[in-house]
Parts: structure tokens; C-alpha cells; sequence
């Protein structure tokens, strides 16, 4: 009897055994798949979920910032802002500072101001004497633009109230390339070159100064202001410059006199008559210098004329003491002794014969 049907017997439940094996594994495989899958699908739902969401909430919040409700409010906003700044503004040329700060203040609050409104304010905050909000105020207007003229002339005039004149001086400088660049209606060159000039006055820097009133006088818009000769004559008398001098302060009288002529108002006039009587008095002092003393007591008079009109008893009694000293001064020249023709005698005889 052969046994080689008990080999195949064994060979065949080996065979059994590795198909029974083998089938144990794909089953095994498949299971892990199909897990792993469900975890990819859940994660991915996940991200999608949160990107859908983001989405739907910048969507809405796109529509909350550019829906018509909002856009009307913001008119509404910029239009509430410039009726307070015109208001703000009637009231401060009016002279009512309170209640100009009181509206220029809520035009800002609403959040739809204009650089204007800072300037504005800070113009007003100035007038009061509050130096430190006006230049928290023109601060942030040049904050908000670094070319505006206006906002860098105005703290100019606020450092020079603080005496801070190298910073007004830079502020001067910065105001002028600033209005080469965009000129402004409010701005002149005249005005902005006759504040130059008045800073390099006061730090002493005299070359500077005429320089400065030169052109301000050379410009052609606008109208010429008699300081501006009259200090031009203080920066040729620091100079030893006498005879420029007294040219500029009879220039300031001349257009003070035409002013005068359109003052509307008496305390307007007695101003400028004030000053030309002070230019009279200077160019007094500068004439007996050089010696013309003729020209001196030419001036003391007419500056003792316009005290007299003007009411002012003190000024005219020392102003007559100083011609006075003038009068005392000037050596009294002998009259010259006219010599008597006396008429010949005729003789008588002639006489009787004629």
C-alpha cells in the first residue's frame, strides 16, 4: 500500500492551513483601512467646516461695514463735523473762544474732522493761553500731513509765544518749502518772509533779518506793512547802516499815512499814529548821530505834532525837552553885520543951480 495519500493529506491541510492564513490577512488589512479612511474624512470635514465658517463670518462682516446704514452715518457724521467747524470758526472770529472750542471739540469727536479743525482749534486753544492742547493740536494736524503750511506758520507763532525762537524758526523754514509745494490762499510769501525776518531780528542775526524783509517788501501779492520797514530800520541801525535806517522809517511813515486815510476806526488810527510818532522820535536819534540836526528837529516836531493831536501831554514835554537840547546843542552863529550905505551929500551950490 502506497502512502502517498497521506502526504497529499498533510500537504493538503498545509495548503488549507496557509489559504485559511491567508484569507486571515486581507481580512485583517481591509479593517485598518477602512478605519483609517473614516479618521481622513472626519479631519478634512473639520477643516472645511472652519474655513466655510470663516468665511461666512468676514462675509458679514463685510456687510456690516459697507451696508447703506453705516454709509449714511458716516455722511451724516461728515457733515454734523463741518457745521460744528463753521460754527466753530463764526464764533472764534467773533471773539467767543469758549464757546468756539466747544464746537471745534465736537466736530472732532464725531470722528470725521478735518486737519482744518485741529489747526483751528489750536488757533483758539492759543487765544486762550492754553499752549499745551494747541500744540497737542497742531501737532496732530502735521501728523496727519507733514506738508501742511498752515499747521507748521500757526506753532511757529506759538513757539515764538513760548520764546522758543530756533524751534519758530524751523517751523518758518518748513512752512515756506511746505507752501512752494502747495501754495495756500491763507499763506503769503510777504507774510511768511516778514516772520523770517522778524526771528533773525530777535536772535540778532541782522544780515538775516534785512535779507529777509528785502524780499518780504519785493514781493508783489499783498499789502505792505510799515513794521516791516520799521524793524528793517532796527536791523541797519545794528549794523551801523544810519542813513538805510532812516530812509526805512520815513518809508513807514509814508504808508502809515496812507493807512490812516482807511482806517475805519478811531483806535485803529491812534494806533498807527502812535507808531509813526515812535518812528519820528527814532529817526531823530539816528539824524543827531550823523549830525544833521536840522533833520533831527525836523522829525522831533512832527513827532511832538502828532503827540499834541493824540492827546499824550508826556510825550510832548519830553519831546520839547529834547529840542530844547537840540536848540542847545547847535552853536549860535553871530548875525554878520550889514554894512550902512549913507547917501553923499549934495553940494549946495549944485542944488541951487539945478
Amino acid at each position: 500500500m502506497k502512502k502517498t495519500p497521506l502526504k497529499n493529506t498533510k500537504t493538503t491541510k498545509k495548503i488549507q492551513n496557509s489559504k485559511v492564513k491567508a484569507a486571515d490577512k486581507p481580512v485583517a488589512k481591509k479593517a485598518c483601512t477602512g478605519s483609517w479612511s473614516l479618521s481622513i474624512y472626519v479631519y478634512w470635514f473639520i477643516i472645511l467646516f472652519f474655513i466655510a465658517a470663516t468665511f461666512y463670518i468676514l462675509g458679514r462682516s463685510h456687510d456690516a461695514i459697507y451696508s447703506p446704514s453705516t454709509a449714511q452715518i458716516s455722511e451724516e457724521q461728515l457733515l454734523q463735523a463741518n457745521d460744528y467747524f463753521e460754527n466753530g470758526k463764526t464764533k472764534l472770529l467773533a471773539g467767543n473762544i469758549d464757546d468756539a472750542l466747544a464746537d471745534l471739540t465736537t466736530a472732532i469727536d464725531s470722528g470725521a474732522a478735518s486737519i482744518d479743525t485741529f489747526i483751528l482749534r489750536g488757533e483758539a486753544y492759543m487765544q486762550a493761553g492754553d499752549y499745551r492742547n494747541a500744540m497737542a493740536d497742531f501737532d496732530k494736524a502735521l501728523e496727519k500731513d507733514s506738508q501742511n503750511a498752515v499747521a507748521y506758520y500757526d506753532r511757529a507763532l506759538l513757539n515764538m509765544r513760548l520764546e522758543d525762537y530756533n524751534a519758530a524758526l524751523n517751523d518758518i523754514n518748513n512752512a515756506m518749502a511746505a507752501n512752494t509745494t502747495n501754495p495756500t490762499p491763507v499763506l503769503q510769501l510777504r507774510d511768511l518772509y516778514a516772520k523770517r525776518g522778524q526771528l533773525n531780528l530777535w536772535l540778532k542775526n541782522w544780515e538775516g533779518a534785512v535779507a529777509d524783509y528785502t524780499n518780504s517788501l519785493a514781493r508783489p501779492e499783498g499789502v505792505v506793512n510799515p513794521t516791516v520797514y520799521g524793524e528793517r530800520a532796527e536791523a541797519y541801525t545794528a549794523i551801523g547802516n544810519y542813513v538805510d535806517a532812516i530812509n526805512d522809517y520815513s518809508s513807514a511813515v509814508r504808508v502809515i499815512s496812507e493807512q490812516i486815510q482807511g482806517a475805519p476806526t478811531m483806535s485803529e488810527r491812534e494806533s498807527l499814529s502812535t507808531r509813526a510818532m515812535d518812528y519820528f522820535e527814532k529817526s531823530a536819534a539816528l539824524n543827531v548821530n550823523l549830525g544833521n540836526m536840522d533833520a533831527a528837529r525836523s522829525d522831533l516836531e512832527s513827532a511832538r505834532t502828532i503827540g499834541a493831536a493824540l492827546g499824550d501831554g508826556e510825550t510832548v514835554e519830553r519831546l520839547d525837552k529834547l529840542l530844547s537840547e537840540i536848540d542847545a546843542a547847535q552853536p549860535v552863529e553871530p548875525t554878520p553885520e550889514v554894512p550902512v550905505e549913507t547917501t553923499p551929500e549934495v553940494p549946495v551950490e549944485t542944488a541951487v543951480t539945478e
